[in-house]
């Protein structure tokens, strides 16, 4: 392994050797403002350094004297060129005097080879103003001075709000730009050029050129690719840079080598992810920069919550819209998750249905954007140690239920694909202002065609305690969409006892399953309200909540209700309900282990006395 990585390594430095000399006896090599600096090359030349043919017609950029990279665009405008990405066709630019609005009057792209790559452009105009509203979030403050504050406003909008007792006079208005530019303090824009196009020829491996061919009184300029290595381009420059890439090779080998295969399995996802991105780009979810997430967050100062997949922060796009934004591990998952996540909940819409606002996929950097639902999660309104404190009352636990129900439902029928969410639990219940239940991460979900009976799965999907049992075997059956109505049932249980039905640890392990407990007291007719005191609460509507939930956790999937039913079981009035059959019915030890891996038999799917287990 070491030999070959050596020898790709030296094998590398040759070729690079190579292509420096064909492109020097070309005569345009790469070059670098100061030898700093994004790497120049066509279809941009340097001004007096590059022969006219080495560019295409207005990609002309130049150097100034502390050696910075200038773009000079129409009406004199000159931004500071921070990077090149050729393969992208972007260019990264940046206002020298940190203020975009100063160069941008009149300025009109719309004959230009650049564009902005950022879409949602509108029209501003500029005011000034006598010293008025200076906390006015329109003030534009690099323009504005100690006498007078100049405002943007959306073509169109009254400023009737902005004037108070001063007079405005419209200074001028400004083209189709980002609103970013006029209120973000993000001193980067991206442009994007679609021709010259040169990325068919670095598909086929090969150089971009710009020729130009004399026909009769006139000359036809095109664009053509050309090898990288010309026949006569081994000189002695070859020699030079061979020798140099080795000693640099005997620096940087064990370095490298260690982080080799990293760096090759987060290639792979990071195309991964892009190729999906590219296909899903049309759905129309928001696609943030990191520099935008860092914005959004305030520097991810305000931390949220934190998983095995990521670390939540609280963040706004502006006053008025407060977001949560999930920062993915990078150590956690090879991008499924983040993938599942877009894919299924990005173009859905429903009130029980966390709503995804936007997404990064920035390098190795992802995030997903949500939105802010203050109550936070379920589970601490049913699970924790002051539950009585947060008990919400039978009648709000009931509508609670029934969003949840409704959102699972939708899921299942309501899409175009059917969407599995394999990992329903009081966690993945957010709660907005309201209480208004919405179910959350996708990240394990599966989605199948409607009239598909079964799914394939190769390895266990969800938490222990709310997978469903044909899901570890399928001697239950095969899994299907049935599984999320399981654990929706275990959930349901959770909110009739006020505690977690997988809290389960070597010193209650000798007790009865707390399900089983809770049948075992309907059968007896006992009154619920034991599992929480009585606060004004309805015993019937427990008791409505404990039967559905029981009939939700039947062993064989064929035995548990559709999503439609569950619905129509919580909106009634609960009298007409049946009680299920037992679910716990397997008492023999032998038959259990034959139906269930013995490894969980400890872990909340069936709690038995250690002694029983083989």
């Amino acid at each position: 392994m070491a030999s070959s990585f050596f020898f790709f390594f030296f094998f590398f430095f040759f070729l690079a050797s190579i292509v420096d000399v064909g492109q020097s006896q070309n005569g345009c090599p790469e070059l670098r403002c100061g030898g700093q600096g994004p790497a120049v090359r066509f279809p941009f030349r340097l001004k007096d350094r590059h022969p006219d043919h080495c560019g295409f017609p207005g990609f002309l950029l130049s150097c100034t004297g502390t050696n910075e990279t200038v773009l000079e665009l129409p009406i004199s405008v000159k931004l500071f060129v921070k990077k090149i990405d050729y393969k992208s066709q972007v260019v990264k630019v940046q206002d020298p005097n940190y203020c975009f609005l100063r160069q941008l009057q009149g300025l009109d792209l719309s004959s230009s080879d650049f564009q902005f790559q950022e879409r949602n452009l509108q029209s501003f105009a500029l005011f000034n103003c006598s010293q008025t509203k200076t906390e006015d979030e329109r003030r534009i403050s690099c323009l504005s001075g100690p006498s007078h504050q100049v405002y943007a406003v959306l073509n169109g909008e009254l400023i009737t709000d902005l004037v108070e007792s001063s007079s405005c006079t419209k200074m001028y208005s400004l083209p189709s730009i980002l609103s970013d530019l006029v209120f973000g303090d993000d001193n980067t824009r991206h442009f994007k050029w679609s021709i010259p196009d040169c990325r068919y020829c670095d598909v086929e491996g090969k150089n971009c050129k710009l020729k130009n061919t004399a026909t009769g009184t006139s000359t036809r300029s095109e664009i053509v690719c050309v090898p990288k290595h010309p026949k006569g381009a081994l000189t002695k420059k070859v020699i030079t840079g061979v020798i140099l890439g080795s000693f640099l090779l005997a620096l940087a080998v064990f370095a490298l080598y260690r982080f080799y295969s990293y760096d090759k399995i987060e290639r792979e996802y990071r195309v991964k992810i892009e190729m999906f991105l590219e296909d899903y780009r049309n759905f129309k979810p928001t696609r943030y920069s990191y520099a935008d997430i860092k914005r959004i967050t305030n520097q991810l100062t305000e931390k949220l919550g934190e998983g095995a997949y990521g670390t939540v922060f609280k963040g706004k796009l502006s006053d008025e819209i407060q977001v949560a934004v999930k920062i993915l591990s990078t150590s956690k998952g090879n991008g499924e998750e983040f993938i599942n996540e877009v894919r299924t909940i990005g173009t859905i819409h429903h009130v029980n249905v966390v709503r995804l606002i936007g997404f990064c996929a920035d390098g190795f950097r992802r995030a997903l954007v949500y939105e802010f639902l203050p109550n936070g999660s379920l589970e601490k309104f049913i699970s924790s140690p002051d539950a009585k404190n947060n008990f919400l009352g039978w009648a709000k636990l009931q509508n609670i239920a029934l969003g949840i129900a409704r959102g699972i439902e939708y899921l299942h029928q309501g899409c175009d694909q059917r969407i599995l969410h394999f990992d329903i639990k009081p966690s993945n219940v957010l709660l907005d202002q309201n209480f208004n239940p919405k179910i959350s991460d996708f990240g394990l979900a599966k989605l199948c065609s409607k009239d598909q009976s079964m799914v394939s799965m190769t390895t266990a999907k969800g938490t222990i305690g709310y997978i469903a049992p044909e899901v570890f075997s399928r001697n239950f059956g095969n899994v299907s969409y049935k599984a999320d109505v399981y654990s929706f049932g275990i959930l349901l249980l959770e909110m009739v006892g006020g505690k977690k039905v997988v809290d389960v640890t070597k010193e209650n392990t000798g007790q009865i399953y707390f399900p089983e407990w809770i049948y075992n007291l309907l059968e007896q007719k006992e009154d619920l309200q034991i599992f929480i005191e009585d606060i004004g609460g309805d015993a019937k509507i427990a008791k409505k909540l404990a039967i559905v939930g029981l009939w939700c956790i039947q062993w064989h999937p064929i035995d548990r209700p559709a999503m439609k039913v569950v619905i129509q079981m919580l909106g009634g009035g609960g009298d007409e309900l049946n009680m299920p059959p037992n679910p716990f019915t397997f008492k023999d030890p032998i038959e259990i282990n034959a139906r269930m891996p013995t490894k969980y038999l400890s872990q909340g799917l069936e709690v038995i006395p250690e002694s029983e287990v083989n």
